[in-house]
């Protein structure tokens, strides 16, 4: 499978179709936070402790009052604001760095597998990286927010929970999209299901890209550190080629950036267009 075709695929389930950009009228402005109504608000990035600088204001606020009906109106908002410039860059730089590395695939793949040590070193990368782990631990975190009443730790749990919840539903539409192979058993066997992106790679990378965005770098970068390790035990497991883990890391860091993008100045939602479809963006004042 090419990466032309795992690209296509993967903007097709973006929902990056052709833009059609309009003017926004005067009196619309962008929404202060993807769990809120509209409101003409402008809020800038807060300074914790040690002058980290946050891209989640102290001030923002998550729709968080009956649980599932919430987190469905969470999660349709970040899939509505997902389909913008940023995310396009990351998304060019990740298909780029996957086709770069493609070449190399096997080889490193060789080189990772067989070593006693990295057999031991790589064993908790399966689990730390599971979709079930990381959302029990974003679960458990939205729980002690709310039974103590701490509005910041639910509103990090529930982005937890979202960009877990999104990771898991657009890694899955991508693989069987591509439906590229994973690398062979010991045997010579055909592993069964299928490999591109990693689903490990890119539920690690956007818990931490959700971190990252809540408590400033120096919080994050043990999380980067350990999803790196995750995405590196993929590799060691023989379960995932190098340009799985690559699109993977960046697909997840496009999901986290989604969810906690609350300052918009713009923000984009689907419409049809005559012969097509394309991505109605509208700015903010």
């Amino acid at each position: 499978m090419t990466h032309s075709k795992s690209v296509l695929a993967t903007l097709l389930v973006f929902g990056l179709f052709r833009a059609v950009p309009t003017a926004a009228q005067q009196s619309e402005t962008a929404p202060a936070s993807s769990l809120e109504a509209p409101q003409q608000q402008t809020t800038q990035p807060s300074q914790p402790e040690g002058g980290q600088q946050v891209a989640v204001p102290e001030g923002s606020k998550k729709e968080t009052r009956g649980f599932f009906g919430a987190l469905v109106h969470n999660l349709g908002d970040d899939l509505k604001h997902m389909p913008r410039l940023n995310s396009l860059y990351w998304l060019a730089a990740g298909s780029a760095g996957a086709a770069a590395i493609h070449p190399a695939d096997d080889s490193i793949n060789q080189h990772l597998v067989g070593s006693d040590f990295a057999d031991a070193f790589f064993v908790p990368g399966k689990v730390l990286g599971s979709t079930e782990f990381v959302l029990s631990a974003a679960f458990v975190t939205y729980i002690v927010g709310r039974r103590g009443e701490k509005e910041r730790v639910q509103h990090l749990g529930m982005d937890l929970i979202e960009a877990t919840l999104l990771s898991e539903g657009i890694t899955e539409a991508i693989k069987y999209s591509v439906r590229r192979q994973r690398p062979l058993n010991p045997d010579g066997s055909q592993q069964g299901t299928y490999s591109f992106p990693s689903g490990h790679a890119t539920v690690t990378f956007a818990a931490a890209t959700v971190l990252q965005q809540h408590l400033g770098w120096r919080a994050a970068v043990p999380t980067y550190l350990v999803a790196s390790y995750v995405a590196m035990s993929r590799l060691h497991d023989n379960r995932h080629w190098a340009s799985d883990v690559v699109f993977g890391s960046t697909d997840g860091i496009i999901i986290g950036r989604s969810v906690t993008w609350h300052g918009r100045n713009f923000y984009a939602m689907p419409t049809f267009v005559p012969h097509g479809a394309g991505v109605m963006v509208a700015f903010a004042p």
